[in-house]
């Protein structure tokens, strides 16, 4: 009986979270395999509290937003890293910087009215190992680089902002010279940029105004990004390719509670490019992806797989509110690049776009490099169901021989659109249910 008294008062004295989240029906990833718990743990690290604290303009640095620190401030990271490590702290003020390379066991925290701003001198970024647009290559570096930093934060109330502003109007008067001129032609860096780093938390901050690509994590396992304001404008100057997070090679990837806005695509599974990309060693696969309780302003792409992908599985957008993207989902199929995407659910979801599902061949820049045939790819097990979406286009999927689609399911779909016209020949196996387009039912 005393053993009895003791469990139940343990059951009792549980906190309302855990006792729910005990009781809970399991979660599940789309191939049915079981969410870990990790995923639900959401509260932000408080490094600042329990690291040793390295405020920047204790060591010199001063608050002048004209003048390149970049020296001062890496020797701060430098000397917090030999002495053990500790935060990094970006107080009040606004700091001028290039390329900065956080070392193990440091952490990096932007004070409330903190700006960490990046140059927009490319020189300020000599070039090294990186990796963009599915390949690995000499590149410039992001303005803040974590290289093999395993626990890994970047927490605070503050600003890191790119300074961008430069950089796409010279992106923008290149392709009027030059046409065909790519993405990497015009020479820009990243804001942040994650290689082969495990236990990652990226909390709080404002990331804005990105050169490039805003957040690049690649090769990382167990990334948490939460409740992060995202944006870099699509007028009056557009800011080119500054997708807000691009996952390269990773395992569970939780996005929550973060709002992105973008002048390109909001979350994008990347992994690599190219005829023979699934021999390349440094490419591979990305799985157990969850995007949930988010809100979307304009982009490209609320949930993109590829245009550099070859094999993406588990992947849930769920819960979240979208405001005009060009897609809400897209499936680039590359037709020199072999790719499989398959497990994706799309639900719970409300909102406005111009296409709620929008499937095509992306040839941009294609180039089979000699290959004779041309790679098929796939993608199958895809559900869409209890959504409430006003848009242009339904169901915006070309029909070709390039790749195969099946096993789809829209369940329980609300629709307002301009087009919705489905073509149910193109997919095999695909399952309608209780899917309403302007009023009337489908199936």
């Amino acid at each position: 009986m005393k053993q009895l008294f003791i469990l139940l008062m343990v059951v009792v004295c549980l906190p309302v979270s855990a006792k729910s989240r005990k009781n809970a029906k399991k979660e599940l990833w789309p191939d049915g395999s079981s969410i870990s718990e990790w995923f639900f743990k959401t509260d932000v690290a408080d490094t600042k509290q329990t690291k040793k604290n390295y405020v920047i303009t204790d060591f010199g640095v001063v608050n002048d937003s004209t003048i390149v620190q970049t020296n001062q401030i890496q020797s701060v990271i430098d000397q917090a890293a030999s002495e053990g490590g500790g935060v990094i702290i970006i107080p009040e003020g606004t700091y001028l910087s290039g390329a900065l390379f956080f070392k193990p066991n440091t952490h990096l925290y932007v004070s409330k009215e903190g700006v960490l701003k990046g140059s927009d001198d490319i020189c300020d970024f000599p070039p090294m190992d990186s990796r963009m647009e599915g390949q690995n290559l000499k590149y410039f570096p992001a303005l803040v680089n974590v290289y093999n930093v395993d626990g890994f934060t970047l927490t605070g109330e503050g600003i890191i902002n790119g300074n961008g502003l430069r950089y796409w109007k010279s992106f923008w008067q290149r392709r009027s010279v030059i046409p065909k001129c790519t993405n990497m032609d015009e020479l820009r860096p990243r804001l942040l940029f994650v290689w082969n780093s495990n236990d990652v938390q990226i909390a709080n901050v404002k990331l804005v105004n990105s050169p490039f690509w805003t957040t690049h994590f690649y090769k990382c396992n167990n990334v948490k990004l939460l409740n992060l304001h995202i944006y870099s404008p699509s007028k009056p100057v557009k800011a080119p390719s500054t997708d807000a997070v691009d996952i390269d090679v990773c395992n569970n990837f939780l996005i929550k509670n973060c709002y992105m806005s973008v002048n390109d695509d909001a979350v994008a599974i990347k992994g690599g490019k190219g005829p023979w990309a699934d021999k390349d060693d440094n490419n591979g696969a990305n799985t157990n992806i969850l995007i949930e309780d988010c809100t979307y302003d304009y982009c490209h792409g609320a949930l993109t797989l590829g245009s550099e992908s070859i094999y993406d599985k588990n992947i849930i957008l769920r819960r979240c509110l979208v405001n005009n993207p060009d897609r809400l989902l897209w499936l680039k199929m590359r037709p020199d690049t072999p790719q499989t995407y398959e497990y994706i659910l799309v639900e719970d979801i409300k909102g406005n776009g111009k296409n709620f599902i929008y499937i095509k061949p992306w040839s941009q820049f294609f180039d089979l490099k000699g290959r004779e045939d041309m790679p098929k790819s796939y993608s199958n097990n895809v559900v869409m169901r209890n959504i409430d979406f006003e848009c242009n286009v339904f169901f915006n999927v070309d029909n070709t021989d390039q790749y195969e689609l099946k096993d789809f399911t829209f369940e329980n779909l609300t629709i307002k659109t301009d087009k919705g016209n489905v073509n149910k020949d193109i997919i095999k196996n695909f399952i309608i249910n209780n899917v309403s387009v302007n009023g009337e039912k489908i199936d």
